[in-house]
């Protein structure tokens, strides 16, 4: 069943960018509960397998039902455009326990068994400790399993707001969501947002976050219950790629054509990039990424082009037959 956010005129001005860690943190966690839907993240998976079974997950996944309510006071939207974990959890922990504890049971309700799990109970019987103990854990997922790679994972998240806030600048809002993602629809002011499970809200003047995301995949979340600020979370562009090592990227004719650097960096732009989101992704210095970024340019296998403080490089046609091997 689709959700309907509607928009009224004020709405148009307060839409923003913005991307979260705590986010991320509560969907990698998320993401461990859905074995059988890996896919991309398997890598990542592999990766951090033994410090994945050093966590007790079991209680966080009573609220992460697969369809239903998750407590909004646990994942708010973000707080700023470029808020650190620290500043998340903070306000995670600032929580009003008596809303903690009304938001937590209807989610417990969601998931069969849970409300009257002894987890369930205790939470319930003491929100304060509740908000502690949950808080305490995020920040041990985050520091476990997010934290290492937030780098990449923030580079790959800046470059998806790069591109859609240029495609917003040259579309507008009403073309940009439905390219967003598929599941995403626009009508007459309307979005539309194919989920698990009917919701409807008039953004009434607070206007609406967009939040990609790399963990949310393949899901789309939209919604937040007021007084928290709509949101839409999105899979970002790329994350097909994300966990791939740069000595993955490229056939080896172009290897011995451009060298091992210049490949890597040119294979990588499946999305246009900066020459940080590029260094992170590749795990190489930004001096060398911009010095290939330089050969590559000279050469017409790329163009730069500048949003804003930002300068995004992405592939020419010709850049583009050389790294598919001419298919």
């Amino acid at each position: 069943m689709p959700s309907y956010l509607h928009f009224g005129e004020e709405d148009f001005l307060r839409c923003r960018f913005a991307l979260s860690p705590l986010w991320e943190t509560q969907e990698a966690a998320r993401t461990l509960k859905r074995r059988e839907r890996h896919g991309y993240h398997l890598p990542w998976l592999r990766r951090h397998r033994a410090a994945v079974e050093e966590l007790d997950l079991s209680g966080l996944w009573l609220l992460m039902p697969r369809r239903g309510h998750s407590p909004d006071w646990l994942g708010p939207p973000p707080i700023g455009p470029t808020a650190s974990f620290e500043e998340e959890i903070a306000a995670v922990r600032a929580a009003d326990p008596r809303a903690a504890r009304e938001d937590t049971a209807r989610s417990l309700a969601d998931t069969p068994g849970a409300l009257d799990s002894p987890q369930g109970r205790a939470w319930l019987a003491d929100p304060r400790g509740m908000v502690r103990e949950l808080a305490d854990l995020l920040e041990r997922i985050w520091h476990t399993l997010v934290a290492p790679d937030w780098p990449r994972l923030r580079a790959l998240l800046e470059a998806d707001i790069a591109f859609h806030s240029r495609r917003l600048a040259e579309v507008g809002l009403g073309g940009v969501l439905p390219e967003i993602n598929r599941r995403c629809g626009w009508d007459a002011g309307t979005l539309t947002v194919a989920s698990g499970g009917r919701h409807e809200r008039h953004l009434g003047g607070q206007g609406l976050v967009l939040m990609p995301s790399v963990f949310v995949w393949p899901d789309v979340v939209s919604g937040f219950e007021p007084p928290w600020q709509p949101t839409l979370v999105y899979p970002a562009r790329g994350v097909g790629g994300l966990w791939t090592e740069a000595a993955d990227r490229g056939a080896e004719a172009l290897v011995r054509l451009l060298g091992r650097g210049r490949a890597a960096v040119l294979a990588a732009l499946d999305d246009p990039a900066t020459t940080t989101a590029l260094a992170h992704r590749l795990g190489l210095a930004p001096s060398s990424v911009s010095a290939h970024l330089t050969v590559l340019r000279d050469a017409g296998l790329l163009v730069a082009r500048r949003y804003g403080h930002q300068v995004l490089y992405e592939r020419t046609p010709l850049g583009m037959a050389l790294a598919s091997g001419g298919d």
